[in-house]
């Protein structure tokens, strides 16, 4: 019999409502909302890019406390078009999560987001700041070249066969410049060249993930290739745009929000996106609070991150009720 692992996260739930909504004239968003109407608002914005949004996200917010609204970012999940890069960047993307808010009737939310989704929170809080209470982020990634330097060129340090893999699977004369050759294969419309190179990325990110073993992806292949371009596509995409943010831009605009309450969740053996992160962060955030997790890493579905996670949510929405 496998042994049961205790979960600070809350019973599996349904959503409250669910839709597509255009945001251009390419692209539609899914979007779900859970929890009580009466509750706190939230938003939760997912990693990747290019993750989308799991039902085991739902699973961190109380619903008798938070109105929480989720959704897939362009180009992921069930958004459409699929993997989608044109008219895909981060003004674009803080346009949909204030669409979102003005259908719903929202007046302000707390914004939850983790990893990629901890960049989207900061430029969208720096855009938005009359529009959000407060924040809780996890694997905080600031979106600059350094970061993207170290994810494609040396977080494999803690991987070696998986950035092994990563490297192989390209010919020997493009492995010097990574990105541009996983991108050059990730916009060709053939599948026989874009999934390849999408499964390869995503299984040398997923083996960087976790502090005990990788975590799971999708089994089911259909769904496994979704997934895979997606998070690929649009990963490579932002990398090779520098996010579309100015050099160092969230840390120089922290006056705007720093005001506002912050939980910052990090994992002591985060390879993906390194502690040092969220303590240069937490540095510049006058009103944060940096929770180190001893025994967690990248991923949210460790159990002391799920623990950690869960508690910070809890303790925003007491201070916003």
């Amino acid at each position: 019999m496998p042994m049961r692992v205790s979960t600070a996260l809350f019973p599996p739930i349904s959503p409250l409502q669910s839709g597509q909504l255009r945001v251009s004239a390419l692209h539609s968003i899914y979007w779900e909302t859970i929890g009580s109407r009466e509750g706190v608002p939230i938003v939760f914005l997912h990693g990747g890019p290019g993750s989308g949004c799991s039902p085991k996200a739902r699973q961190f917010f109380n619903p008798a406390k938070a109105y929480v609204t989720l959704f897939d970012q362009r180009g992921c999940g069930r958004s459409s078009p699929l993997a989608e890069t044109e008219d895909n960047n981060t003004e674009a993307l803080i346009s949909d999560i204030e669409r979102l808010r003005i259908m719903l009737g929202i007046e302000k939310w707390i914004v939850f987001g983790g990893s990629w989704g901890s960049t989207l929170a900061l430029a969208y809080g720096q855009a938005h700041p009359e529009r959000c209470v407060g924040f809780v982020l996890r694997g905080v990634f600031l979106g600059t070249s350094a970061e993207t330097r170290w994810f494609i060129h040396e977080m494999g340090q803690f991987q070696p066969e998986a950035a092994a893999q990563f490297l192989n699977f390209l010919p020997t004369h493009e492995r010097a410049d990574p990105l541009t050759a996983y991108r050059s294969r990730l916009r060709n419309p053939d599948a026989t060249v874009h999934l390849p190179a999408a499964h390869h990325w995503a299984a040398y990110e997923n083996a960087c993930a976790t502090l005990a073993s990788p975590q799971q992806l999708p089994n089911e292949p259909k769904t496994a290739d979704r997934f895979a371009l997606g998070i690929a596509s649009l990963e490579a995409h932002y990398m090779g745009n520098d996010c579309f943010l100015a050099p160092n831009q969230l840390l120089e605009n922290m006056h705007k929000i720093d005001h506002l309450p912050a939980t910052i969740i990090q994992g002591r053996y985060d390879v993906i996106c390194p502690p040092r992160n969220a303590y240069m962060l937490a540095q510049a955030w006058r009103n944060a609070k940096l929770m180190i997790v001893s025994d967690g890493a990248h991923s949210a579905h460790e159990p002391a991150m799920e623990r950690a996670l869960v508690e910070a949510v809890r303790d925003m929405v007491t201070r916003a009720g």
